[in-house]
Order: structure tokens, then C-alpha cells, then sequence
């Protein structure tokens, strides 16, 4: 069963950081991308930030403005999403993502497997 679950969600106050955890459950995912999204209510998932294979390729949506920063460590089989400077805007349930071979980073449907989520919640 391939599985990925996120960690290290919660309550911070605007200004504050957190990193969220992507773990896999097997090495199976070695050779994909990797990408971060995130949903809030009412609204739309959203593409935050991408990895490629081996972190010579990053990408980021245009509002983390160089607070966001995604990596990833194979060995582990674990990709991170380091969070600084949230803003309540920021709150959203996070999700990470396995991207399928040659697809669109940015676009949910290039995905093919997803973990639940970790919530984060930014106070004004």
C-alpha cells in the first residue's frame, strides 16, 4: 500500500513558522516530483510549491513571495514545506502530492497519489 502523510501542522500567530513533513511509505516515489497544495474552505485546492527528483528543479506559486521554501530528502523518503512569515491567509489544509511523469506541476491533475492533509491555522 503506497501511502504519503503529512505532519507538523497547527495553531501559530501571524508572523510565526512552521515546516510540514511529507513522509512515504515505501521508495516508490523516489524518481517523481513532488508538489505541496492547500485548501481552504470555500475556496479551490491550490498548487504551492513544487520539487523535482532530485531538488535541481523548484517551483513556487506567485503568493509565497519567498517565505515558502520546499525540499526534500530521498533517503528518507520525506519532502518538507518549511513555512515562514504565515499569514492568516495562509490557513488552509495542506496536502502533499506525487506527480505523475511529465505533467503540469502546477495543476492537481498531474497528481495521482495524495495524503490526507495537516491543517494550519494563522491568527491575527
Amino acid at each position: 500500500q503506497v501511502q504519503l502523510v503529512e505532519s507538523g501542522g497547527g495553531l501559530v500567530q501571524a508572523g510565526g513558522s512552521l515546516k510540514l513533513s511529507c513522509a512515504a511509505s515505501t521508495r516508490t516515489f523516489i524518481n517523481r516530483a513532488m508538489g505541496w497544495f492547500r485548501q481552504a474552505p470555500g475556496k479551490e485546492r491550490e498548487f504551492v510549491a513544487a520539487i523535482s527528483r532530485s531538488s535541481n528543479s523548484i517551483y513556487y506559486a506567485d503568493f509565497v513571495k519567498g517565505r515558502f521554501t520546499i525540499s526534500r530528502d530521498n533517503a528518507k523518503n520525506t519532502v518538507y514545506l518549511q513555512l515562514n512569515s504565515l499569514k492568516p491567509e495562509d490557513t488552509a489544509a495542506y496536502h502533499c502530492a506525487a506527480e505523475r511523469p511529465g505533467t503540469l506541476y502546477s495543476d492537481p491533475l498531474s497528481y495521482d497519489y495524495w495524503g490526507q492533509g495537516t491543517q494550519v491555522t494563522v491568527s491575527s
